[in-house]
């Protein structure tokens, strides 16, 4: 995984002044580093839980506003009315309902003109390469895992 972060983040380049969208957010890991190399904004979605304590703690060092979001992320996705320059998508192995998820971020505009949605997925779940509304402009594999990274359709 940290391979992986490290090529995420160097392919991503600068997040200076970026906002940034971390859902399944985990233990926060993505975001934390996505704050620490500028994004100016960084919204965590997670609905477990069980995992606040620690997420909670985690991002307290944080300088940059976060939002910390402990609901479904279909239902993040479906009500907020937000936009963010980056996307990151790291739905648990055998999530159902991840697809669906990809066509909802496309179809009610979460992502903004010009930014980036990246997929992290195993490869026997690979996503397509154009979700609704979304085109694949690059994609990595680091091990049995893979990023696709999607720019909004215009």
């Amino acid at each position: 995984m940290d391979r992986m972060r490290e090529s995420l983040f160097a392919i991503l380049g600068s997040l200076e002044g970026l906002s940034f969208l971390d859902l399944y957010a985990g233990s926060g890991i993505v975001g934390i580093e996505a704050a620490s190399r500028g994004a100016s904004e960084v919204v965590f979605v997670e609905k477990d839980f069980r995992k606040k304590a620690v997420l909670a703690k985690n991002v307290a060092i944080v300088r940059q506003p976060v939002e910390l979001r402990f609901m479904p992320v279909e239902r993040y996705v479906r009500t907020t009315r937000r936009e963010f320059d980056l996307i990151f998508l790291d739905p648990p192995y055998n999530q159902p309902g991840t697809l669906e998820v990809l066509d909802a971020i496309a179809a009610r505009g979460l992502l903004r003109a010009g930014g980036t949605l990246v997929a992290h997925m195993p490869a026997e779940e690979l996503p397509p390469e154009e979700p609704a509304g979304l085109r694949l402009s690059d994609r990595r594999t680091y091990g049995r895992a893979i990023l696709s990274f999607y720019r909004r359709s215009e």
